[in-house]
């Protein structure tokens, strides 16, 4: 077994989805769930096939962020992995219990905007995702003020009131 990583490229406040399915119904319904949660959403998506013709499936309403998920999905070319990308002003939390309600997918492995690796397990057989580097490690514990700034940020961004 072989272990490497892929670095997500993308721009830097762009926001996706990493995780893992069963089937090529996927593209179609993680399409219809993200257009459901969210009418007009700006989004693309990558699927790596696992199996029969094993292309990276591909779907969305923006023709970069299409591109943008199949050039990542074909980098991680992980079988029956995904890739979303939202448009801006979109983020996970609007659309993540959609995805996660989609019959067909088994665990996300992350949901953000940070630079991020995923890291890769290569055999015989494959690659797989054995999981995420998700941004940087922590340079402390928050202070009162800082808690302040987290829950002022929150509600200007209209997530509390």
């Amino acid at each position: 077994m072989q272990l490497s990583t892929v670095e997500i490229v993308k721009p830097e406040a762009t926001n996706f989805i990493l995780g893992q399915s069963h089937f090529i119904k996927t593209v179609e319904d993680l399409h219809e769930a993200l257009y459901g949660a969210v009418p007009g959403i700006q989004f693309g998506l990558g699927f790596c096939e696992a199996s029969g013709k094993r292309l990276v499936r591909r779907s969305g309403t923006s023709d970069a962020l299409i591109e943008m998920a199949a050039d990542n999905a074909l980098r991680i070319a992980a079988g029956h992995s995904f890739i979303i990308f939202l448009g801006d002003g979109y983020f996970p939390v609007n659309v993540l219990n959609a995805v996660k309600a989609v019959p067909e997918v088994c665990r996300i492995f992350c949901a953000t905007a940070n630079p991020t690796e995923v890291l890769i397990a290569e055999t015989d057989k494959g690659r797989g995702i054995i999981g995420v580097v998700d941004g940087e490690p922590p340079l402390g514990v928050e202070t009162g003020e800082d808690v302040r700034w987290r829950l002022d940020l929150l509600r200007a961004i209209g997530y509390k009131a």
